[in-house]
């Protein structure tokens, strides 16, 4: 059911609006005061408001104002008898999708409204449209319909019936984690195990005994005999993240293994025979870190034998609207939100910004966005400050909300009064939590 507020001083033109735009599939809803025409916006979430322009208690450009904070996709059209170029041309700056002078043209009106309908509609088909293209955009959990995520796919299908060892190469947060997970589950030991080993974390002087094990009494604290990453991945895939990390010591011993598929626990003089394919990823170069003896040729050379570069988001920017899709959905069911997408300026934001952090960037600003939106739809002020930093590099159009202090507007569900900040608004939590912990802080954290 799509829904329509008309705010109005004036009882007859609330009648004589609501009599003449009734029709079917739309919800009329009509308020003579603007603070309880407000309270409907914020609790019934209509997407299309029309306001009169001068009201004694609130004009219609404030209700606009708050309107457009609460959610920016929400039509508002603004009706005056005190009609100037003026005002209009202020009005549609400030967010209104149109200005009419009264006495109305009823089937202006009419017109007008069913043209938003019918985009309403269009919308509503196009977000069913990308659900589709998003489950189609998607390959062993990793998404995107780019060429180059294509040829990614590609190489990716050509690979894992085969490989012995991969070099999957990248920047940090594009994804390397999941490729290597869709080979490992595309490959003939995806029955096996898929072991994870991140060099970065990993003590130097464990490393031997992290990939191979130990006996009891190798080492001071060898008080039992361990398996080593190695044998527990027999018959099936290692994955070593950041390989770049591992120290020279142990990737020689490394080579050792992977030449021969075999292990020697330390501590032990006999070997064991393995099974184990190998999958190893950085995002260092190591061709220059090979020249500066950081990392060993002859170790680069058996990984990199196939090599698989995944792209930057950066460069594939065609791919953000089906990623921020994806992620607008997971975070909204985790949130327990109503959340279906971006406003247009915050979509403009997003596709302006460089993406140093890549697809991990992006996945915590859509869940920031997410947790922080009152509406339906993640807007500019919704994102993390650091995106906004920089306003004189962005579109007219974004800097225009950007404003660090543009109040936010939200409806408290028990009644309460309209809290006119965020920051208002989480305090009034906080409090409201502490007193119904008795000023227990413990149990007011469990209560927020």
């Amino acid at each position: 059911m799509i829904s329509l507020v008309i705010i109005d001083d004036n009882l007859g033109s609330l009648e004589l609006l609501s009599t003449a735009l009734a029709q079917d599939g739309l919800e009329i809803l009509c308020a003579s005061d603007p603070d309880e025409g407000l309270d409907l916006v914020y609790n019934r979430h209509p997407q299309i408001v029309i306001t009169d322009l001068v009201m004694p208690k609130m004009s219609g450009l404030e209700i606009l104002k708050k309107v457009v904070d609460f959610d920016p996709a929400i039509e508002v059209i603004l009706i005056t008898a005190h009609y100037s170029t003026e005002s209009a041309v202020e009005a549609i700056r400030k967010g209104a999708a149109d200005y009419l002078n009264k006495p109305v043209s009823f089937a202006e009106l009419r017109s007008r409204i069913a043209t938003i309908l019918e985009d309403v509609r269009r919308q509503k088909q196009t977000l069913g449209l990308e659900d589709q293209i998003l489950l189609s955009a998607q390959f062993e959990g990793i998404i995107g319909r780019s060429p180059q995520m294509w040829e990614l796919f590609s190489r990716i299908r050509r690979v894992a019936p085969h490989f012995r060892t991969v070099l999957v190469t990248g920047e940090t947060g594009t994804g390397k984690d999941l490729v290597a997970s869709a080979l490992h589950r595309l490959s003939p030991v995806c029955s096996g195990n898929r072991v994870v080993l991140n060099c970065s974390t990993v003590v130097e002087t464990l490393f031997e005994s992290e990939l191979f094990g130990h006996v009891k009494g190798a080492f001071t604290g060898a008080n039992q005999d361990k398996v080593g990453l190695f044998e527990h991945a027999n018959n099936g895939t290692l994955f070593l993240d950041e390989i770049g990390d591992m120290p020279l010591a142990t990737q020689a011993k490394l080579l050792r293994a992977l030449q021969n598929q075999e292990i020697q626990r330390v501590g032990s003089l006999s070997t064991r025979k393995v099974n184990v394919r190998v999958i190893a990823a950085t995002h260092r170069n190591l061709r220059k870190a090979v020249t500066e003896n950081l990392f060993r040729e002859d170790l680069f050379y058996r990984l990199s034998m196939v090599e698989i570069q995944v792209p930057k988001l950066r460069e594939r920017l065609s791919d953000l609207p089906l990623l921020e899709a994806h992620f607008v959905a997971v975070f909204a069911k985790q949130f327990g939100k109503h959340v279906q997408g971006l406003t247009r300026r915050a979509q403009i934001l997003l596709t302006n910004h460089h993406w140093p952090g890549n697809v991990r960037e992006l996945e915590n600003v859509i869940g920031h966005g997410c947790m922080m939106t009152f509406g339906e739809l993640i807007d500019v002020l919704d994102l993390p400050d650091y995106l906004r930093d920089r306003p004189d590099r962005l579109p007219a159009e974004v800097q225009l909300a950007v404003g660090r202090d543009k109040p936010r507007y939200c409806h408290c569900p028990d009644g309460g009064q309209t809290v006119t900040s965020f920051e208002d608004h989480e305090k009034q939590l906080i409090r409201d939590a502490l007193a119904e912990a008795a000023g227990n802080q413990s149990q007011a954290a469990r209560f927020l």
